[in-house]
């Protein structure tokens, strides 16, 4: 799970289909873009953000030989440059039909990750947990997530459709925490992805 893997995940492959067709999507932490390629081949427009601007660059690049190589258009990919971590949160609530987060934690960012979604957005996230430090980076604490720390976090204002919390042993071997969920007053009324 090398923020910088070419593949998307097979989480955020899985719940993709929950956002709304041709939905805003905030890929937070973007790194290389691998989320933010599949999204917008998937119709979607999509704000890329990372503090990298060579990562930035390189989706553009992405962008462009996709382009070349007779890819279909589908969604546009904005790119924006931010230190959410030292500086304001860029954006407003209710703004997007989806947040991926991948590989990436800093928690004071979670209460303006729910309220950025609008009324059924999803959010997708998937990062580290404690435990981790056992099998290589993050080792730090400070970027690992306790036992049920994603769900607690996010169940008191979102539906919650999927938690998985683990060893896992590809691509790598990892302790992670998964969530999919969504901004929605009546679980009954979300659709689940195809095949779950």
């Amino acid at each position: 799970m090398a923020h910088e893997a070419g593949e998307p995940t097979a989480w955020v492959r899985r719940f993709a289909p929950l956002i709304r067709s041709g939905g805003r999507v905030l890929d937070l932490a973007c790194g290389s873009g691998r989320h933010a390629l599949l999204l917008a081949d998937l119709g979607h427009p999509v704000v890329a953000l990372d503090r990298d601007v060579a990562a930035l660059a390189r989706i553009g690049e992405a962008v462009v030989q996709r382009h070349r190589d007779g890819a279909p258009s589908g969604g546009h990919i904005d790119t924006t440059q931010a230190d959410v971590e030292s500086g304001p949160w860029p954006f407003g609530e209710d703004e997007f039909d989806a947040v991926v987060v991948t590989n990436y934690l800093h928690r004071p960012l979670m209460p303006h990750i729910a309220a950025s979604l609008r009324p059924e957005g999803v959010l997708i996230y998937e990062t580290f947990g404690l435990g981790n430090e056992r099998h290589g980076r993050p080792a730090n604490p400070a970027f690992l997530l306790a036992k049920d720390e994603l769900l607690e976090c996010f169940r008191p204002g979102l539906t919650v459709i999927a938690f998985e919390q683990g060893l896992v042993q590809a691509p790598a071997i990892a302790v992670v925490q998964r969530l999919c969920a969504v901004k929605a007053a009546d679980f009954a009324s979300t659709p689940l992805p195809k095949g779950t």
